[in-house]
Parts: structure tokens; sequence; C-alpha cells
């Protein structure tokens, strides 16, 4: 499978397609997107900070439209999910619980 995008393009898409599984009870295929959307993520910090660092200039400021790269929109939900505070369900599951996805 191939896919098309750039880093923020693929990391809003496995967000809703997160938002979209957990809104229809499937808790699987949330916890599997929400991890596709966690690596964009991470590609997206990792190229602001190359960026940074290539240009040490004054930082810029979010403006809340989830145009900057280094902040994107959905960010407070990613990180969320990856301290252990699903979105949109709580089942009392033990987070430590180790869970394969095999595709």
């Amino acid at each position: 499978m191939r896919l098309r995008g750039t880093a923020q393009q693929l990391f809003e898409k496995y967000l809703q397609l997160g938002r979209d599984a957990t809104g229809a009870g499937d808790r699987v295929m949330a916890e599997s997107y929400f991890q596709h959307a966690e690596h964009y993520f991470r590609i997206l910090n990792a190229m602001a900070q190359a960026a940074q660092q290539a240009n040490p200039g004054p930082r810029r400021q979010h403006s809340g439209d989830g145009s900057d790269q280094g902040d994107p929109q959905g960010e407070a939900e990613v990180q969320g999910h990856m301290n252990g505070q699903s979105q949109g369900y709580d089942d009392g599951a033990d987070q430590a619980e180790q869970r394969e996805i095999v595709q």
C-alpha cells in the first residue's frame, strides 16, 4: 500500500480515522489509527526541530489555526493518547497491557 501526501496530511488523516473509529465503538482500530497519527506527529516534530536548528532565528508563536507544523492541530489529542489518556472511551482496561496489531 502506498501512502500519498505530506506528513501533516497523513497525521490529520489518521487522527480523523481514529476519531471516527472511536465514535463507531471500534477501539482496536482507533488505537491503530492513533498510533499511526503519533508516528506522523513525531515526524512533524523532528522536521520542525531540524528546521529550527538549520535556521536559528526568532521563534514563531503558534497561531492556533493548525498552520504551524511544529504544533499541528490535534497535538493535545495525540499527546493525551500517548500519555494513556484515551479520547472517547474508558473501559477500565489495564494500561500496561501489551497489544499487538497484525497487518
